[in-house]
């Protein structure tokens, strides 16, 4: 149904109201932007729920087209209070969304949002707690800290699950916070539902992954959850698990390697060696016990065996890397065969055009691994069509493929270099560069039978550029200058007139060139040696200096020479091993296999160490859990008479339990559906069981616990029934009067000790932060007055227009890009405090390049800058020619609209392009202005209440007099001075310049060092942010 049809028929007929039309973003040829989704805001602010739920479902639609939306909050925000569900859960959609992007709207919606959280429909409380998250300002971390406290206990795990989602948003946000959250996040750990396991995990590894003693307790529980947890955090749960395992496990095969050992030792050692090498092996075998499997080892091993037929990728991946790692040899065989058995699928390994480049190259390098005497041919033909391809880091592998097949198979050795010398008339000078390199490598192990290639390769030294093929040529000639003597001393000369021009691994080849020819044929290159020798002696490597010095004390003896010089032919000449051309996969082990380092080779940012295993037992007991309903198990059953029939099938368990009896009856009763098969678990593993006493007396707590309970749910039955209709009503109230009254009884956790629930009468709830009328008390959450000062957080502009003047002090200077992440390009940048004249609502920014390198840096501009929504920027004029060793200074200016977010943009050079960032501190934001003693005092009075904002605060030893509070002050806010009769007040003002709001403050000092802080700003956050900054400064 269209907007306009369904208008039509809640408005029956009516003429009386305005037409919707359809929304001018979804294809419109015509469409203007000054009305752009006026239609869509009239429907909104509509009194009847039709039109405002085919509002957001246009909306949300429009969202996932990839179209721009933001321009819509404010209507989408009022409707956050709307009564109906299907409204009120899209419009949660949508502000999830944007909801960082437009951080000051949402914060004034911030009270609804929290009501929010107490709403009875679980997706509500769930989405509130969401957007909550998703309002990155650190004003708020209190509120969020709370709310993700509150959630942890809710009744619904969807709710949970989400409040294990919003843990890393907070802790990114606030890292302090991280002890609190480490709290929560073992309290969710104890939870027993598969929809929490795997969020929890997420966070556990984002905020404290060292933690190892958080899991303990709860590795059995994990274990037996994991065949019915979501497949992505079955992939986290089975990663953490890997790990947590290599800490706490001995290694399985460390009786295997013992045996390999020995074995080496007795086939090496020598006759007279053997006797006491024998005694002494008995000895080390007799003291070690033979190696017996940990039951919960052997658990997560059979729990994790049947992930290996999921339908996700990722978790078959994972289980491989797991048994990879944890599993016994005999066991690896279920994961992993050997290359040979695809040798009949030879076909299937071709590379295809639409493989993307990494796929490409793994099937080359099953292809190089089958390659054999039977199928070489087949595969080398399929090579060289590879060689023709446009992806240039295929063929350069393609190419070392080649090479590698002709080192494996020696039959093949001559038709591979013939081939590989072919195509060094080729035009693409990477294919020819490749080619040098891995016929330098060939040649080196029949170097007297291919001496016309040498020849060959010495020629095209003139044409080749790559310097890495230049030195292997060099080298070459050098190495078997005994096999070309005539043309060796030729390329000397020609190397030695382009000496200076050449890259450093080239000179460096040049050298050894010259020292190697000097030693066998002294008479035609004494003087060409001494030549390049005396270049290489001033030249701005300090590499090729030394060198020089080092190979000129070695083949040109004198009196101070050492006894060195004596051995120059041996050194130089001394016959090489042919290097082993491998696969660029080997020595990946120290990786976890499958992690992204393991694929790239090298560390990559987050990646964490697979640790050691252990060189004794830990001890396994940590691991025992007591039975406890710390965390409310909602799934359980609710009747005695249920429980008691769950007792009497647990013996039966129990008998089959041989791995740890009671201590697993939290896992059994879990809801997972894996009770069972963590029982016959335990019947594999056979470690020792417990005795049947105590069993009994555990059974015996457990039905005291049970009375006990019994007693409290028909308390609170009672309790229920006996209030009435109009109470209940009042408790689901969004705004509480008093921090006497508690929440909903419903909501509470089954049990609770008696000190908790005192804490909870003690603690606000974050309904009563929304009432302006509660007294405010010292705790870590925001004050109540706060909150009403943020719902009342105004944006209108206040815009003042006096004289202004820019006070004058140290500027300092911040790094926008390092000299050594820029190749040698530092920029730094500061904010000068000088009015934009192209933008009086733009910040000035000052930029200095330097240019650090032996080269010119060209065409440096901005390109692609990512800005928050309502952020402006104006770029510098490019810079054409930045010299070497120059610096230059440029202006910008940025409208950073109130805000302290960073201004995100590429810098470009013509070769390269930085990621750099712009962030400014809040007092950069302003302009001074100058204002009169009593012009202060009214616009002062104007920016009282929610607008102001007062601290008390010691100054710092060095704040003796007012000279230097002002210019501790001024340095950190762009503020001036405004003129004042009392000689113990300090007065100063400015305002923004995006929007031009007065920020007024005052510091008036008192005996003792102590002062009081005040700053009157319309915009609250500002107005905060400054507080801290300027109280930083004037205590240090």
């Amino acid at each position: 149904m269209s907007a306009s049809s369904a208008f039509i028929d809640e408005k029956g007929g009516s003429a009386s109201e305005p037409e919707y039309g359809h929304d001018p973003a979804s294809g419109g040829i015509f469409s203007t932007d000054y009305k752009r989704h006026d239609d869509l805001k009239e429907m909104l602010d509509s009194n009847k729920d039709s039109l405002k739920l085919e509002a957001m479902k246009r909306i949300v639609a429009m969202i996932a087209r990839g179209k721009n939306a933001s321009d819509l909050f404010p209507a989408v925000v009022k409707n956050v209070a709307c009564k109906n569900i299907e409204v009120k859960k899209l419009v949660y959609v949508y502000l999830v969304r944007y909801a960082e992007e437009q951080q000051d709207l949402a914060l004034l919606s911030i009270s609804t949002f929290q009501r929010g959280l107490k709403d009875p429909n679980q997706l509500i409380r769930a989405s509130a707690l969401r957007v909550l998250s998703s309002i990155r300002v650190t004003i708020i971390v209190p509120i969020m800290m709370l709310a993700i406290k509150e959630a942890a206990s809710d009744m619904s795990p969807y709710v949970r699950k989400t409040a294990a989602h919003a843990i890393p948003k907070l802790h990114s946000l606030d890292p302090e916070q991280k002890d609190q959250l480490i709290e929560v996040i073992e309290k969710l750990l104890a939870d027993k539902t598969t929809l929490v396991a795997g969020s929890v995990v997420m966070a556990f590894e984002e905020v404290c992954p060292d933690r190892i003693d958080l899991i303990h307790k709860n590795y059995r529980k994990l274990c037996n959850l994991l065949i019915d947890v979501e497949e992505w955090g079955q992939v986290v749960i089975i990663n953490m698990l890997t790990r947590y395992a290599r800490t706490q496990f001995l290694n399985p095969n460390i009786n295997e390697s013992l045996l390999e050992e020995s074995s080496e030792k007795a086939f090496y050692a020598s006759d007279d060696e053997e006797d006491e090498d024998k005694k002494a092996e008995a000895a080390t075998l007799a003291k070690r016990k033979p190696y017996v499997m940990d039951p919960d080892h052997r658990l997560l091993l059979r729990n994790t065996k049947p992930l290996l037929q999921s339908r996700n990728a990722a978790v078959v991946m994972a289980v491989a890397q797991l048994y990879f790692h944890l599993a016994p040899k005999a066991e690896v065989g279920i994961i992993a065969k050997a290359l040979g058995m695809f040798e009949p699928y030879l076909k299937s390994f071709y590379i295809r055009s639409t493989d993307p480049t990494q796929i490409k190259i793994l099937k080359l390098e099953v292809l190089t691994n089958l390659a054999n005497e039977t199928n070489i041919s087949t595969i080398l033909r399929e090579f060289q069509t590879y060689i023709k391809s446009m992806d240039k880091d295929f063929v350069a592998a393609s190419i070392q493929a080649i090479g590698r097949c002709a080192t494996n198979i020696g039959e093949v050795r001559d038709t591979c270099l013939n081939g590989l010398v072919q195509l060094l008339s080729n035009r693409d000078e990477l294919v020819v560069a490749e080619s040098v390199v891995v016929i330098k490598k060939l040649l080196q192990m029949q170097p007297e039978q291919h001496s016309d290639i040498i020849k060959h390769m010495a020629k095209l030294i003139d044409n080749i550029q790559v310097p890495m093929a230049r030195a292997s040529i060099l080298w070459l000639i050098g190495e078997y200058c005994e096999h070309v003597p005539k043309i060796a001393p030729d390329v000397l000369r020609n190397m030695a007139k382009t000496f200076t021009n050449e890259e450093d691994i080239v000179k460096l080849q040049i050298i050894n060139l010259a020292a190697k020819l000097y030693l066998t044929n002294s008479k035609q290159t004494k003087l060409l040696t001494q030549y390049v020798l005396n270049l290489a002696k001033y030249d701005q490597n300090y590499d090729i200096r030394d060198r020089a010095r080092f190979i000129r004390q070695l083949i040109v003896p004198t009196d101070k020479s050492g006894a060195l010089s004596k051995y120059a032919k041996k050194l130089f000449l001394a016959l090489k091993p042919a290097p082993v051309l491998q696969s660029t996969f080997k020595d990946r082990d120290h990786f976890q296999l499958g992690s992204l380092s393991h694929l790239l080779n090298a560390k990559a940012a987050g990646y964490q160490e697979l640790p050691d295993w252990p060189e004794s037992v830990p001890d396994p007991s940590v691991r025992n859990v007591e039975v406890k309903d710390s965390i409310p198990d909602w799934s359980k059953c609710t009747s005695r008479k249920d429980r008691k029939e769950k007792k009497t099938e647990k013996p039966f368990y129990s008998d089959s339990e041989g791995e740890s009896g009671p201590t697993e009856s939290a896992d059994s009763e879990s809801d997972s559906g894996s009770g069972s098969e963590s029982a016959s678990a335990s019947d594999e593993s056979g470690s020792g069981s417990e005795s049947e006493e105590s069993r009994e007396e555990t059974e015996s707590e457990d039905e005291e616990e049970d009375e006990e309970k019994e007693k409290k749910r028909k308390k609170r039955l009672d309790k229920t029934k006996a209030k009435k209709p109009a109470e209940e009503s009042a408790e689901r109230c969004a705004i509480h009067t008093s921090h006497q009254i508690n929440t909903p009884i419903s909501k509470q956790p089954p049990k609770q000790s008696k000190k908790e629930s005192k804490k909870e009468r003690q603690e606000m709830s974050l309904l009563d932060l929304d009432d302006s009328s509660a007294p405010v008390t010292p705790v870590n959450f925001l004050s109540s007055s706060l909150v009403s000062d943020l719902e009342g957080l105004s944006l209108t502009n206040n815009i003042l227009a006096p004289t202004t003047i820019a006070p004058s002090g140290s500027i300092k200077m911040y790094e926008l890009l390092h000299r050594i992440t820029g190749e040698g390009l530092a920029v730094e940048y500061c904010f000068s405090r000088q009015p934009f004249s192209p933008d009086p609502n733009m910040v000035a920014v000052q930029i200095q390049f330097t240019n650090n390198t032996n080269s010119e840096t060209k065409n440096l501009h901005i390109e692609e800058p990512r800005l928050q929504s309502g952020m402006r920027i104006r770029e510098f004029t490019e810079i054409d020619v930045l010299a070497a060793g120059e610096s230059v200074t440029v202006v910008m200016g940025i409208d950073f609209c109130d805000s302290t977010q960073a201004a995100n943009f590429q810098l470009c050079t013509h070769t390269r392009k930085f990621f750099v960032s712009i962030q400014p501190p809040v007092g950069e934001l302003m302009t001074p202005v100058f204002l009169t003693e009593n012009d202060f005092k009214k616009e002062q009075g104007k920016l009282m209440g929610m607008n102001e904002i007062s601290e008390k605060l010691m100054l710092g030893e060095k704040c003796v007099n007012e000279h230097v509070i002002v210019e501790r002050v001024t340095a950190t806010a762009n503020l001036s001075r405004v003129p004042c009769g009392s000689e113990k007040e300090c007065r100063f003002a400015g305002k923004t310049v995006s929007s031009g709001c007065l920020v007024l403050v005052t510091v008036p000092t008192k005996e003792g060092g102590a002062a009081q802080l005040t700053v009157n700003c319309e915009k609250m956050l500002i107005g905060t942010l400054l507080v801290k900054d300027i109280m930083q400064a004037l205590s240090q």
